[in-house]
């Protein structure tokens, strides 16, 4: 997975719209009584409880590959794991899996998926969320200042890839033999503030950025983006930033 350096306060900025597509997520998640829980990916752990608070008796496991991530985890009481998700394997007892906002930043992700559905025991419920949005202008834009001449070569390649599209994902889960449920959603977010898109995804998308950039680099590199976003993403008369994301669900039951 990414070795990319998170700011789990800033990612925490925008919680409440982060958070509604891990909620419409689980909500498709028909698990009565798991033994094992797992959140693949944890982050700061702010939903972990919530996977928690719904199966009480569940042994609930969480791991990211993120030291800052974890660390702030374990500030909320959760024993998060410091582990890279693709070194991961479920056990026989692991009867439910969610991963949110997490496997788009694994490039071989569609390898793992067929694996870990595989080990999984009869009945267990695989739950993957990600981001659908690698073509709107906030990505586009960030591309494109990194092609100029200025940037060219000062970042590494972000591995800024889409992500397979609902189909690819019926027909992946699907040929493993399992119960496929699959969907996307675009979020109308309402932002505010100023630069507010710019500040989106500088808690997501710009975090390789960041790291790839010393302070005066990262300034010039924002100053130069902030203007197109703006361009791309209005704010209205009141102060209002709408700003269109798209999510892509999956949920596979194993036979």
């Amino acid at each position: 997975m990414s070795d990319t350096t998170w700011d789990p306060a800033r990612y925490l900025a925008f919680d409440d719209h982060r958070a509604r597509p891990f909620h419409d997520l689980l909500a498709r998640v028909g698990a009565t009584a798991p033994r094992r829980v797992v959140d693949l990916g944890c982050g700061p752990g702010h939903l972990t409880g919530v996977l928690a608070a719904r199966w009480p008796d569940a042994t609930v496991e969480a791991l990211d590959s993120s030291p800052e991530m974890v660390a702030a985890a374990r500030t909320r009481g959760v024993a998060a794991q410091l582990r890279d998700v693709v070194d991961w394997m479920p056990g026989p007892d692991t009867d439910v899996v969610v991963t949110n906002a997490v496997l788009h930043w694994v490039p071989t992700h569609p390898e793992l998926l067929p694996r870990w559905i595989a080990a999984l025991p009869r009945g267990a419920w695989f739950a993957l969320q990600v981001p659908g949005n690698v073509e709107a202008p906030s990505h586009a834009l960030v591309r494109e200042l990194l092609a100029e001449p200025r940037w060219r070569g000062a970042v590494p390649d972000r591995g800024d890839e889409p992500v397979p599209s609902p189909v690819q994902y019926a027909e992946l889960l699907a040929g493993t033999g399992a119960d496929v449920d699959v969907w996307e959603s675009t979020y109308v977010q309402r932002l505010t503030g100023e630069d507010p898109v710019l500040a989106w995804i500088t808690s997501t998308a710009l975090r390789p950025v960041r790291d790839a950039l010393d302070d005066a680099g990262w300034a010039a590199f924002r100053a130069e983006l902030a203007p197109r976003l703006r361009a791309a993403y209005p704010a209205g008369a009141d102060g209002t930033t709408w700003f269109p994301f798209r999510r892509i669900f999956a949920v596979a039951r194993t036979p």
